[in-house]
């Protein structure tokens, strides 16, 4: 279930019409998939092999569809990231850093969990979302944000991206982001 701290004020926000309707006033999208479509076999496995990670669209063709057609995905993936990944920290480096995108992109998380941070506006600041097994979230064009695993650096995620060569990154410093690390 997602919840969202907002630094600022401390404030906890937890409850998904709660967590979508106060991501709504933000153009942010929350959604919902069934995570237990994912069969124990991959749920577990990180590490996914080509037809392992075909498997999974597979599974979700129908949502990936659905998602596609109402905000224009061109294209789509599977991320499986885990303590067992090569350069894992390499790659989180890049994802816990606060950046941009030219245009929207979505993620689906499937098994696992991490934390989306992400400037609301000036006045709320940053936000941290919590995201387990089944949340959906789509962050609009430009919006400051980054992307840490928890403790236990587990996640399987589809991401969907307007562009079909995915999309570019541009670094957004701002001296008030306090990047959390390793998130509660």
């Amino acid at each position: 279930m997602p919840e969202i701290l907002i630094r600022n004020t401390n404030e906890r926000i937890s409850g998904m019409e709660n967590v979508r309707n106060f991501l709504k006033d933000y153009n942010v999208l929350y959604e919902q998939w069934d995570s237990t479509k994912l069969p124990a076999e991959l749920n577990k496995n990180n590490l996914l092999s080509d037809e392992e990670q075909q498997q999974v669209l597979n599974l979700y063709k129908e949502e990936i569809s659905d998602m596609a057609g109402r905000h224009g995905y061109q294209q789509w993936e599977v991320i499986s990231l885990s303590n067992a990944t090569a350069d894992l920290e390499a790659e989180l480096a890049e994802l816990e850093e606060m950046h941009t995108h030219g245009d929207e992109g979505a993620h689906a998380i499937l098994s696992g969990n991490g934390i989306l941070s992400m400037k609301a506006d000036e006045e709320t600041g940053y936000i941290d979302i919590e995201l387990t097994a089944g949340d959906v979230i789509a962050i609009p064009e430009n919006t400051p944000h980054s992307f840490a695993l928890m403790k236990n650096k587990e996640v399987i995620a589809v991401r969907l991206t307007i562009k079909e060569n995915g999309w570019t990154v541009s670094p957004y410093p701002d001296p008030e982001y306090i990047k959390n690390g390793q998130p509660r």
